[in-house]
């Protein structure tokens, strides 16, 4: 049965920074003239829009980092801590992103201490079984949350174009389920992440051992089966992988009492305009223009 909600929830950071760098290798910083670069905002919107356009959600929440630290850095002081700081051009258009998506309704959801994908497990996992969850980012680590009425889609290059994952075609292409790629995960670890799972393991090898043994428990139970050089590593490096799992892990339990509460989504207000030329957003401007046109000769 086709369920009447179906809410969408974009991850902010991955579409802010994936739209600045898309523009700042060419130094197209579409500076303002007030001094403030917008290039990774008016990505953002447009990457927003163009999923909004294209998935059709009765309701709409942008979910985003409140700042470097999270509880995963008290479990490992090493947790993305390889990251660079973020170009100077980029740190003015973290609040401002904010502000602006407020103006275009979206809904901004973050807590600190936790990341926007725990925000988004979180809200997922709450409500797909009365509202189908669409999710739109450009981080695979999210596949884990994939369930029943839970969808992912993954950005690729430029703008409206998908990696579309359900439950159904992540086990037919992996061959395990969206829960196991945790386990999958912690054994092979996260470079990006600054985890590094279990030394000499990489990903064909985890995934391999997780479609024989289902869990890392199943593993350790059947160590003795594997080979002496496989077994050495997953031994020394023991205490690292159940940490790697903990860290790997998207955490579901979000305390975001009082902050997902969010109205249907009716399109773009018409007060959205004022923020448009208050700063300056030539290419969001543009880009709105160009679907109302379409629209208009599409009938």
């Amino acid at each position: 049965m086709q369920k009447e909600k179906h809410i969408l929830l974009i991850d902010g950071m991955a579409l802010l920074f994936r739209s600045y760098f898309a523009t700042a290798i060419t130094g197209q910083f579409m500076v303002n003239s007030n001094g403030i670069p917008t290039n990774a905002i008016q990505g953002f919107l447009r990457h927003a829009l163009t999923a909004i356009n294209q998935i059709q959600p009765t309701h709409v929440a942008v979910c985003w980092d409140m700042g470097q630290k999270t509880f995963r850095n008290d479990l490992y002081n090493g947790y993305k801590a390889n990251r660079q700081q973020p170009p100077v051009e980029l740190i003015p258009q973290f609040d401002l992103v904010k502000e602006i998506a407020e103006k275009f309704s979206f809904v901004n959801i973050g807590l600190s201490g936790y990341e926007a994908d725990d925000c988004i497990g979180t809200i997922a996992k709450s409500v797909h079984d009365s509202s189908k969850v669409t999710i739109v980012s450009g981080d695979k680590d999210l596949l884990q949350l994939l369930d029943d009425d839970i969808e992912i889609w993954l950005i690729k290059k430029g703008y409206g174009t998908y990696e579309r994952f359900d439950r159904f075609r992540f086990m037919e292409e992996y061959e395990i389920t969206p829960a196991q790629f945790i386990d999958v995960k912690a054994l092979m670890g996260d470079p990006s992440d600054g985890f590094p799972g279990v030394k000499g393991i990489g990903e064909k090898t985890a995934f391999k051992l997780i479609r024989e043994y289902s869990t890392i428990e199943g593993i350790i139970q059947n160590i003795n089966k594997l080979t002496p050089s496989l077994a050495k590593k997953i031994e020394q490096d023991m205490e690292m992988l159940h940490l790697s799992r903990n860290l790997a892990a998207i955490h579901c339990e979000v305390p975001l009492e009082g902050l997902t509460t969010f109205g249907e989504w009716n399109g773009v207000p018409s007060f959205a305009s004022a923020a448009i030329d208050e700063y300056e957003l030539r290419a969001v401007k543009r880009f709105l223009s160009d679907r109302l046109d379409a629209a208009g000769d599409s009938k």
